[in-house]
């Protein structure tokens, strides 16, 4: 991830709720439009997996284990 990625995402966790669900429709709407292939349904049960075992993190009092993803980076 390029660090220009890394500091569009810690602006996008710094908005209120509202906002990322806003800017997330937006970017998704904006992908959609600009002919970009579709995400494969591989790709979207990982990232699913991401998001629900992030969210199990912030919901849980005890401290989650972290897993690597394929390129490296800890989840």
């Amino acid at each position: 991830m390029t660090p220009e990625v890394q500091a569009i995402l810690q602006s996008f966790e710094a908005l209120p709720e509202t906002d990322k669900r806003d800017l997330a429709s937006e970017i998704v709407r904006r992908t959609l439009k600009s002919g970009q292939p579709a995400v494969s349904d591989e790709d979207l049960v990982s990232i699913a997996e991401e998001t629900f075992l992030e969210l199990d993190r912030e919901e849980s009092p005890v401290e989650l284990p972290r897993r690597r993803t394929d390129d490296g980076q800890t989840m």
